[in-house]
């Protein structure tokens, strides 16, 4: 399987990943655990059917030291045990931020739960995860891009 188009190869699409990419590294100096992220680019992928990235970010993860169970429990953190307060109420941010587009929302209960667990600056980071994961997968999803070969920290 082949990607519709090589987004780098686009000079203007290049450009513009370039930027979300330096989005995302931009995150590395939160306070949010970087464990929290993975999660929550793990969850968000799952939901938009986003191969690649799930590839890339179970392989990050599995990486920096992630246990295969948490990686397996992930769609099914809800009945899970392996997930932390603070990890279950991104996750329920991280579905319902990601599900915007099926007339869902972001509702106050889930934003408290979250609000909990992370200060302004970690939500901040948090909202801007959950954000660029979706603008990754969204991308990723339309040109097809085939996940299976990445290596963990090729793009680090």
């Amino acid at each position: 399987m082949n990607a519709r188009l090589n987004m780098f190869e686009s000079p203007i699409a290049a450009k513009v990943w370039k930027h979300i990419i330096m989005a995302g590294k931009a995150l590395d100096d939160s306070t949010l655990p970087a464990a929290t992220r993975e999660l929550v680019k793990i969850r968000a992928s799952q939901i938009n059917g986003c191969g690649f990235c799930l590839d890339m970010h179970t392989k990050d993860a599995a990486a920096a030291g992630e246990s295969q169970l948490r990686l397996h429990m992930v769609a099914a953190w809800r009945e899970a045990t392996v997930f932390t307060d603070a990890e279950r109420a991104a996750l329920e941010l991280t579905e319902q931020g990601t599900r915007l587009a099926d007339g869902g929302r972001v509702t106050d209960e889930a934003w408290a739960n979250a609000a909990k667990y992370y200060d302004e600056e970690q939500l901040s980071a948090l909202v801007a995860a959950i954000a660029i994961i979706n603008a990754f997968n969204r991308g990723n999803v339309m040109i097809q891009m085939p996940g299976g070969e990445y290596k963990p920290g090729q793009f680090g």
